[in-house]
């Protein structure tokens, strides 16, 4: 297990002047849960092929521990890779692909038995060992490369890629638990680079949000939800994501069409600085109906869907749809409703960052 550090590392492809890995220093700390997550594009796996040495990055270094592997190759790093799609040995019984990274660095035959049993149980493999592997399908063959790749307790990090793509949605539930569960047990270092939100949310302990070549945020799953420090991050966490209103500063207040919302004067005095068009937003959790004469806003109700356990109120205010999310017992009477947005809640963005 290693801290890998990035520091000031940059990718561009040859022939290809913008980057298509912004410039940008952070650290990942030994036996840390890392999610790198962002729509397609984003760089998520030129940044995983980085660190793994199947890519010398343009500029910027890569470090394991303090130690410069920027140039080394993949063999050289020390670190497993689970890919999209499995790579296994067809030949061999589902034991002795489990078994093959621990045989190829001369473990003793005991410990290899003991590793590869530990690892078949967590995966629920144990009744599959003797099966070879061309006789499995492909969900199958999968969770034997998820197994290979976590076998080593020796490696610097395990590097999975997009691994649960070719997985059943109710076993990638499953897995994502069990790789939690080895998280926990085995204390290995792991980042796990996916477009999904929710693997993403329910396995790491930090999570990494790329856009555009550029990580946009690194936060607990708590931290994204609830402080995001860009409009993207408040658009792509989420079901649905972060209303996203723009807005005029008019004094001590926000004007949202025709329609203001009071500000305290400490955030009045830093909008007024940043110069810039501003955008308001909130989450759908985070907008109550207001209750009888109380300051809100006023918005025209286009639809309400019952979702279950919640409802689904979408509203016009000044131009601009707008979710709520209502209590299941909640109800909305005539064509307008009345709004409160918690001031707690309730962020504003220039350029599409956070104003503080």
């Amino acid at each position: 297990m290693a801290r890998i550090e990035l520091a000031g590392l940059g990718h561009r492809y040859p022939g290809n002047e913008a980057y298509s890995l912004q410039p940008q220093t952070m650290v990942w700390e030994d036996g840390g849960a890392y999610a790198l997550l962002g729509p397609s594009g984003c760089g998520k796996t030129t940044l995983l092929n980085i660190i793994s040495g199947l890519l010398i990055p343009s500029e910027g270094k890569v470090l394991f521990d303090g130690r410069d592997v920027t140039a080394l190759p993949t063999e050289k790093r020390n670190i497993a890779q689970v890919f999209q799609f499995p790579v296994i040995y067809d030949t061999m019984t589902v034991f002795d692909n489990l078994a093959f990274p621990l045989r190829n660095r001369k473990m003793p035959e005991k410990e290899v038995r003991s590793r590869v049993q530990e690892i078949a149980e967590i995966l629920d493999l144990s009744g599959e060992l003797k099966r070879r592997a061309s006789g499995l399908s492909a969900e199958e063959k999968q969770i034997i490369s998820l197994g290979r790749g976590l076998v080593r307790k020796d490696v610097a990090a395990v590097l999975f890629d997009e691994p649960l793509t070719v997985i059943d949605p109710h076993v990638k539930w499953l897995l994502r638990r069990q790789l939690k569960l080895i998280h926990h047990q085995l204390k290995l270092s792991l980042i796990y680079v996916t477009h999904d939100q929710i693997e993403a949310l329910t396995f790491a302990d930090q999570v990494v949000v790329m856009y555009e070549g550029q990580v946009v945020q690194m936060g607990t799953p708590q931290d994204l939800f609830e402080t995001p420090a860009h409009t993207f991050v408040g658009h792509f966490i989420g079901s649905p994501g972060m209303n996203l209103l723009p807005c005029e500063l008019n004094g001590d207040s926000i004007r949202l069409g025709e329609q203001s919302l009071s500000l305290e004067k400490p955030l009045a005095t830093r909008l007024a600085q940043v110069g810039q068009a501003l955008t308001l937003g909130v989450r759908p959790e985070f907008i109550r109906l207001a209750a009888p004469g109380a300051t809100a806003l006023d918005a025209e109700v286009v639809k309400l869907e019952d979702l279950g356990t919640v409802k689904l109120l979408t509203v016009q205010l000044a131009g601009q749809l707008l979710r709520v999310k209502l209590g299941e017992h909640e109800s909305v009477a005539g064509p307008r409703v009345r709004l409160d947005f918690d001031p707690a809640r309730t962020m504003y963005y220039a350029a599409g960052q956070r104003v503080a």
